[in-house]
């Protein structure tokens, strides 16, 4: 399956985020995480589309949007997220959020005080504590890790990619995954993005989620070493009107190790 289409832009503080829209039916977006893209959501965009009008875009920093320097944080996200749903005119989308997506639509509805129809969180980044040791490595060292040379930037990033999934990947996949991240411009993108993650901007929202009141689903990959299917639980106990379905044999990458699950799954929610 090729990558989803982002044939349109607008400009955020002067930088560049694509996105594209695709489908018909009731409003619909949906938002990756780190350090994935909207090609890791090809499956679900393409599914999705035949029942929504289903809205996408990279992250700033992230994918095909400006991935220059500049601040990439989930403290600019909501801000990014809340002027595109202006953008497309959209008074109260449903939202699926895979995780620092997820962390993004927290942010936008508790921050924002935008209303979603209602909520789908993917292994989403949103309870403390988070973050790998790679990840806090990478803030000590995010100059060292930009100056890797190419050979080492591809190993490197591609065994980071593999590590988030229980189940193999495809060379499509993580070549895919990978490109974006590698050559001049994408080694320091992808350590600046790492280098800016911080556990501040989910505890910012973290004691507002017994505030939310629309209906929310939380989908987890059940052997998810990233982020453990036990802080999917606590999410969802969280949230007052929140439905936990854990994904059995997939890890945090489950959008590419089940999309089949996921699609039932939101498609079975959204109608509900």
């Amino acid at each position: 399956m090729s990558a989803p289409l982002l044939d349109r832009s607008i400009q955020f503080d002067g930088r560049e985020v694509r996105y594209g829209i695709t489908g018909e039916g009731p409003a619909m977006v949906i938002l990756h995480g780190t350090p994935w893209s909207s090609f890791n959501l090809r499956h679900l965009i393409e599914g999705l589309s035949a029942d929504f009008q289903v809205h996408y875009f990279d992250l700033l920093g992230y994918g095909a949007s400006d991935r220059s320097p500049g601040d990439v944080s989930l403290g600019v996200q909501n801000k990014v997220l809340h002027t595109l749903i202006d953008h497309w005119g959209l008074a109260k989308p449903l939202v699926v959020g895979h995780d620092f997506g997820g962390a993004t639509a927290l942010r936008t509805h508790l921050l924002n005080n935008r209303e979603f129809e209602r909520l789908v969180l993917i292994d989403a980044v949103a309870v403390s504590p988070w973050g790998s040791s790679f990840f806090r490595h990478v803030h000590q060292y995010e100059a060292a890790f930009a100056g890797l040379p190419d050979y080492l930037q591809e190993v490197l990033v591609r065994r980071y990619i593999q590590s988030a999934a229980y189940q193999p990947l495809s060379e499509y996949v993580l070549a895919h995954t990978a490109s974006p991240w590698l050559g001049p411009k994408g080694k320091p993108a992808l350590y600046r993005q790492m280098a800016q993650a911080d556990q501040r901007y989910t505890d910012e929202v973290e004691h507002r989620y017994s505030k939310i009141n629309m209906p929310v689903l939380v989908l987890w990959g059940e052997k998810d070493v990233w982020i453990p299917v036990e802080q999917g639980r606590k999410l969802a106990e969280a949230i007052p009107a929140a439905r936990f379905v854990p994904i059995p044999d997939t890890g945090h990458l489950v959008i590419e190790e089940a999309p089949g699950t996921l699609l039932r799954e939101i498609r079975a929610f959204c109608r509900d």
